[in-house]
Parts: C-alpha cells; sequence; structure tokens
C-alpha cells in the first residue's frame, strides 16, 4: 500500500524526489494487548479493560501471537492506508503550492500593507480629479482691455500669436498623478509665478532663497522666453520648466520683462492668473551697481559721470542709457497694469531683503499661498560680501552665499551727479509709491 501511494505522488508530482519525502513516523504495535492498553487510557480514568492471565514468557508471546491472528488484517490495513494517504496529500501540496496559513503578526503587517496601497492610490486619484473639476468649474476671468496702439505697438508676427498659443494650450502635457507618483518625475507646468525685475535689484538672492522651500520649483538660468525667445512658442518653455508633483509651484525669474513692452501681454496670453513680483532697490545705487557689472566685462567704456547726462554743463539727464531708464519704475508699471490687477503683482524691497530677509520672505510666501518655513534660522550676514547667504542652500547642506559677481564694490561717483540723480528720480519715486500703496523710502 506505502509503495502504490509513493508511486501515484510521483506521478501527480514528478518534482517530488526521495528528498521530498516527509519524516517517517514511529510504527505503533498493532496487538491486541497494546490497542487495549491506549484505549483504556484514552478512556479518562474509566475501568480497565480486562487483562488475559498469562503466565511466563512463552505464553505472553503466545497471547500476542494469538492475539495477532484473531485480529483481522482490517487495522494494519487501515493504518497503512493512513500513513499512504499522509504521504500523499503532503507531496500534493508541495506540488499544487497550496498557501500555509501565515503567522498573526505577517497577516496583519500584510492586511495593513494592503490598506496603505489602497489608501494611496484613492488619495492621488481624487487630486487630479478634484484638480481637473476645480478647473473646469473655476468662473472664466474677465477679458483684458484691448492693447492700445500708441502705447504697445504690436510684434512681428503678433497676427497669428493667438491661435498659435490656444493650440500649444490645448495639447496634453501632463500625465497623471498616479503615474507622477509611481514613477517620481512629476510633471512639467508652465510657471504660476514670475519674478519679472528688476535687473540689479535683487532677484537672483530672492529665488536662491525661495528654492529652500520645498514646494518651489524653479529654472536656473533666465530663460528670457517673454522678450527674446517668444517666436519659439509655448511648448519650448514649458520644456525648460522643472518637473513638479501635485501643490508645488513653478517658477522663474527674468529681471528684463519688467522693461520689455511686449512683455506683460504676452504673459497675460499664457496665464492671466500668473503672479508676478517685482525687486524694486533705490534707483540710483540699482543705477551705479548696473554700471559696475557693466564696467567689469568692459573695462573701456566711459565714466558713470559721461554716461548719466547727455550734457553735463546743463546737467539734462540721458534717459536712453538703460541703466538709468530701468530705475523710472512708474512708467514701467504703467504697462504692467493695463493687463494685471496691482493686487497680482508683489513689490519686494531689495534694502530690506538684505535687512530683513526672513521678512521679506515672509511676505512673499503668503502671496504665492506657501506655509511660511523659510525664517530667520536659514539665514546668516556675511560681513564680507554685505549681505546675507544662507545656512543651507537647495540640495546641499553647506552655507551657500550669491556668486563672485554679486556685491562687487562699487566706484566712486562724484556726489553732485548722484544728487542730480535723486532730484531727477524724486517725482517717479512719489508716483511709485502712491500706485503700489508703500514707501520705500528712498527719499
Amino acid at each position: 500500500m506505502r509503495q502504490s501511494a509513493a508511486v501515484i505522488g510521483r506521478r501527480l508530482c514528478p518534482s517530488a524526489g526521495p528528498a521530498a519525502r516527509p519524516r517517517p513516523r514511529r510504527r505503533r504495535c498493532l496487538c491486541l494487548r497494546c490497542r487495549r492498553r491506549e484505549s483504556g487510557a484514552g478512556a479518562g480514568g474509566g475501568r480497565a479493560a480486562p487483562r488475559t492471565r498469562v503466565r511466563g514468557r512463552a505464553g505472553a508471546r503466545g497471547a500476542h501471537a494469538a492475539a495477532g491472528r484473531a485480529e483481522p488484517s482490517r487495522a494494519s490495513a487501515s493504518h497503512a492506508s493512513r500513513l499512504a494517504r499522509g504521504h500523499m496529500g503532503q507531496r500534493l501540496n508541495r506540488c499544487l503550492d497550496v498557501p500555509v496559513a501565515l503567522p498573526p503578526l505577517r497577516r496583519r503587517l500584510l492586511l495593513l500593507f494592503i490598506m496603505l496601497f489602497l489608501w494611496l492610490y484613492m488619495f492621488y486619484s481624487c487630486a487630479g480629479s478634484c484638480a481637473g473639476l476645480a478647473a473646469r468649474g473655476s468662473p472664466a476671468p474677465p477679458r483684458a482691455a484691448p492693447p492700445l496702439p500708441q502705447l504697445l505697438p504690436p510684434a512681428p508676427g503678433a497676427a497669428g500669436e493667438e491661435s498659435s498659443l490656444e493650440e500649444q494650450r490645448a495639447a496634453p502635457d501632463a500625465a497623471s498623478p498616479i503615474s507622477s507618483f509611481f514613477n517620481g518625475s512629476g510633471t512639467k507646468r508652465l510657471p504660476q509665478a514670475i519674478i519679472i525685475g528688476v535687473k540689479k535689484g535683487g532677484t537672483r538672492a530672492l529665488l536662491e532663497f525661495l528654492r529652500v522651500h520645498p514646494d518651489v520649483r524653479a529654472v536656473g538660468a533666465e530663460p528670457h522666453f517673454f522678450d527674446r525667445n517668444y517666436e519659439r512658442g509655448l511648448a519650448w518653455y514649458r520644456d525648460l520648466m522643472p518637473r513638479t508633483l501635485e501643490g508645488q509651484i513653478t517658477m522663474e525669474k527674468t529681471p528684463s520683462y519688467f522693461v520689455t513692452k511686449e512683455a506683460p501681454a504676452r504673459i497675460s496670453s499664457m496665464s492671466k492668473g500668473t503672479k508676478l513680483i517685482v525687486v524694486v532697490r533705490d534707483p540710483v545705487t540699482r543705477a551705479i551697481s548696473d554700471y559696475t557689472q557693466t564696467l567689469s566685462k568692459k573695462p573701456d567704456i566711459p565714466t558713470f559721470e559721461s554716461l548719466t547726462f547727455k550734457n553735463r554743463t546743463t546737467g539734462l539727464i540721458d534717459t536712453s542709457w538703460s541703466a538709468i531708464q530701468i530705475g523710472i519704475y512708474a512708467k514701467h508699471l504703467e504697462n504692467w497694469l493695463l493687463y494685471f490687477p496691482i493686487g497680482q503683482i508683489l513689490f519686494v524691497s531689495g534694502e530690506r531683503l538684505i535687512s530683513d530677509p526672513a521678512g521679506e520672505l515672509g511676505r512673499v510666501q503668503d502671496f504665492l499661498g506657501l506655509k511660511r518655513i523659510i525664517t530667520d534660522k536659514h539665514f546668516y550676514f556675511n560681513k564680507t560680501k554685505g549681505f546675507p547667504c544662507l545656512k543651507k542652500a537647495e540640495g546641499s547642506s553647506k552655507p551657500h552665499c550669491l556668486g563672485k559677481t554679486k556685491g562687487r564694490t562699487h566706484p566712486d561717483i562724484d556726489q553732485e551727479v548722484v544728487q542730480r540723480l535723486r532730484d531727477f528720480y524724486r517725482p517717479f519715486n512719489m508716483k511709485f509709491y502712491q500706485m503700489t500703496g508703500q514707501d520705500f523710502g528712498w527719499d
């Protein structure tokens, strides 16, 4: 019987060889005397079965033999069949990979992992669907006033810009939120906030400080899309952006946008809800800093005094020089207010960004709808450069200051020229204070 069971097991599961056989059990004695003794012990204190009194060893052996002959071969056959079924069952379990009950601790851990996976899947699926519903259900923004021909002349090729922009906006650019989460790459999006100016006002410092925030992703280099590369299209512009996850903000900074006439209309065409940030600085100090940067690249340029005036004798300021023109903030702001409300533009003081970086960063974080994470503990003041530096920059555990191109020593400028410039900028500064509702204290 055992041999037949083993043969059946090998046929059902050829891989189960001798190494897979279960450990053989100890054989039981099937004589009548031993069986009665076991049945008496299993009765739990009941009356013991009657014993046949046999004298001598020969008599005992005879009694055993008689009992064995009296019992039919049915007991041994049933015991052998049970052993065969046990062997065959274990072979079948190995062959068919019947699952074995897990320990309670492993079973709980498995259930917890399954519940966590389902919860994450539902959360990110709901986040994507809710964001789509919010975008479809939001009311359309009010239409902007048409551009005035005398104030904003159309750029070359502007006739076909509207249709091309609509096609690029309609093109799919994002994967599903759940796939973005699992592949860890995120999605490239057009910027929701742009630092548009001004040159030498502190835009690089502001961007580096903001990149410490975990919910801000920004382009390192200046794209110059809305002033130099607009013909490349929004798809090219989007491809420059870093990948972001849901809840993160994409940003970029190009200070020349503030003085570019076409930039407000083009940014508004991309998205009327874009948040704009302008870092402003005392226009006289800004002009000297601008000249210092140019002087480091071209040492043979004329002096600051000769470039400032059209005629030094009459004291007429040369407003065509870019270093002077950029500082007329009120004139440039009028162009932006044709397309964006004043509440959608944040004006950051370049002076306070040096004296109180955490305070200005707090205003910027509130404006962008971010949690105030960047605080005083992120900064220390560098006496050599004369402005604050980061204790830990983005993606690094070491202190970080801006490069050698920042914090240059300004050349000595004639104080009479400086006073003439202050008198020139004063009316423009007063108008700028009224337009923004802030007094920057430059006079």
